[in-house]
């Protein structure tokens, strides 16, 4: 209780005129003080255990930062990878993959009709569409998108936790909503067995799209 009255009136005189008002010593209370504070660090770090550990493991500082904010716990950055270092705190990330599509199959491949003409003269003349792939806290999600390449904006999308040929067919299904495209529009993709399922050919075949693959 002394050495709190200390901290409260150390603004109006120094702390060695305080201690000896109160009969206190000055090592005592910097030790109090030094106690103190490393009873807020604790806590910090126990917060932030818990934080790191509700992510999976897998939140870096600059997430952890945010979240401890949201618990009205004011930290920098660079203090919360302090205590992280002293914690022992460590991301851990679950081995990436790369595999998006596949293109060793026996479906028939189209030929390369865009030819790296990317930039086309006027709005829907030439689409592209890709698949590629999202981490998130619950797992990975593929993401199969179409842009448009005049505006190279993204027409139509779709994501789900596999990637059958269904997920192309529900992007191309949106951009073709969007943009109402007439007949002659290439589309080119790669040579994946998504890009060169009966679905997927179909849904181009029905709406006079012009199919084009490359690797």
């Amino acid at each position: 209780m002394i050495y709190e009255l200390i901290d409260h009136w150390q603004t109006k005189a120094s702390v060695a005129q305080l201690c000896r008002l109160l009969g206190a010593s000055r090592s005592g209370y910097y030790a109090a003080k030094a106690k103190t504070k490393m009873t807020a660090i604790c806590l910090t770090t126990v917060h932030l255990k818990a934080e790191f550990t509700a992510s999976g493991r897998s939140y870096g500082s600059r997430r952890l930062v945010s979240a401890l904010h949201a618990k009205n716990i004011v930290i920098g950055r660079y203090k919360v990878r302090r205590l992280m270092r002293e914690a022992q705190i460590k991301t851990i990330w679950k081995r990436k993959f790369t595999n998006t599509t596949d293109s060793k199959h026996d479906l028939p491949i189209a030929n390369n009709i865009l030819n790296r003409q990317f930039n086309p003269a006027e709005p829907n003349r030439a689409w592209t569409s890709d698949i590629t792939y999202v981490r998130t806290r619950t797992g990975w999600l593929y993401l199969a998108v179409v842009m448009e390449l005049f505006s190279r904006k993204i027409i139509g999308w779709a994501m789900g936790s596999t990637m059958p040929a269904e997920l192309v067919c529900r992007a191309l299904r949106m951009a073709m909503e969007t943009r109402k495209p007439t007949a002659g529009l290439i589309l080119h993709s790669d040579r994946g067995s998504q890009y060169a399922s009966h679905e997927y050919q179909h849904l181009l075949k029905q709406h006079g799209i012009v199919c084009s693959m490359s690797r």
